[in-house]
């Protein structure tokens, strides 16, 4: 109910943009060419140290000053509108990554039961599905499969250096039952708002993996700085 009540909230509330807070809009045009950088779009992105087993990731923007208000915005402040904007950030991640031209599964990255109740939705979920409309109307085999799960409690990842996150997510996540004969039949781009290290990432191909799937890659709406090509951040 919490979403719902935002999402009527905003339709008669003004609101100032999430970026920058400029007044009386909601995303200026500002903000939304810090999400595209300015028209460069996604790029390849490598954090350091690469965690064993992670699939290539494209990311949309830099994780700063802009991208990384309108992203909380979204995902702790309940703006639900920008889910649209922000995926088709992830949607051109996603054409990054690539996958054959065919049919294409989108698997978010799960957040905690507890998370998406106290925030009242599952904001990468909801991207995920924004980003999935856009490519859609490129390839109509694009879905969205929310079937990996938490199976095991992990710590706040904050304040983890990189190791300590990958110990700290190791065998967290799996695909539950026989779900994963959906994952069957066409590749997997694993998806979510944010890549740091890249543990979790790593983590999610693994149980994907596992499960019989075919992970070909990654995309994310940001990640840090230093993770894009000295070219291109």
């Amino acid at each position: 109910m919490k979403g719902v009540w935002r999402e009527l909230a905003g339709l008669v509330l003004p609101v100032d943009c999430a970026g920058c807070g400029r007044p009386r809009t909601e995303l200026c045009v500002k903000c939304l060419r810090a999400l595209s950088r300015d028209g460069r779009g996604a790029r390849r992105v490598r954090p350091c140290p690469v965690p064993a087993g992670l699939p290539r990731v494209w990311a949309g923007a830099p994780y700063a000053d802009e991208v990384r208000a309108v992203l909380l915005a979204h995902k702790e402040r309940g703006a639900l509108r920008l889910a649209r904007p922000l995926g088709t950030v992830l949607a051109g991640a996603v054409r990054g990554v690539g996958g054959g031209g065919g049919p294409l599964l989108l698997v978010p990255v799960p957040s905690a039961r507890s998370a998406v109740a106290g925030r009242g939705h599952d904001p990468v979920r909801r991207i995920a599905l924004a980003a999935a409309g856009e490519l859609r109307r490129e390839s109509a085999g694009v879905r969205v499969l929310a079937l990996l799960r938490q199976c095991r409690v992990v710590a706040d990842q904050a304040g983890l250096n990189a190791r300590q996150r990958l110990v700290n997510v190791a065998g967290a996540l799996a695909v539950p039952g026989m779900a994963g004969r959906l994952l069957a039949g066409a590749p997997v781009v694993l998806v979510d708002d944010l890549m740091t290290t890249g543990a979790t990432l790593a983590e999610a191909a693994r149980a994907v993996a596992a499960a019989g799937g075919r992970p070909v890659g990654a995309a994310v709406v940001a990640a840090p700085r230093g993770a894009f090509p000295a070219d291109g951040a």
